[in-house]
């Protein structure tokens, strides 16, 4: 995968209506990161969303919508969709690398979603 599109849905900073650039644009190194946003697309519905990110070029979409699955039909689809299951920026996170590997095994036309589990703390 050499792009991916962040699908802003549910995501609000706290305090801020404004849309920042997404915590893991630093950690997908070699990817084209954009946020619907940032392409003009924030207005945009699921299946026009999914289209226009299609014919933009980009290959995958990073999304929290756990929907979208049972709104669309997802098997004609080039695009890989990645589902992140939490919308809590602390714990992905601590998932940075999950998130990563993820990325890194999808391929066009897959549907993955990606679990997260809190990772208890260790005192030193």
């Amino acid at each position: 995968m050499r792009s991916a599109v962040w699908w802003r849905r549910r995501f609000r900073p706290c305090g801020s209506s404004s849309i920042k650039a997404p915590p893991l644009r630093r950690a997908l190194i070699g990817h084209e990161i954009a946020t619907a946003f940032e392409r003009g697309w924030g207005t945009l519905q699921n299946g026009e969303l999914l289209r226009a990110v299609e014919a933009a070029g980009f290959e995958a979409i990073i999304t929290t919508d756990q929907n979208l699955r049972y709104q669309q039909k997802l098997q004609d689809r080039r695009l890989a969709i990645l589902v992140l299951l939490t919308t809590d920026w602390r714990l992905i996170r601590q998932h940075t690398e999950s998130v990563v590997v993820a990325v890194g095994g999808l391929a066009p036309g897959t549907y993955v979603e990606l679990p997260f589990t809190p990772q208890e703390r260790t005192s030193a």
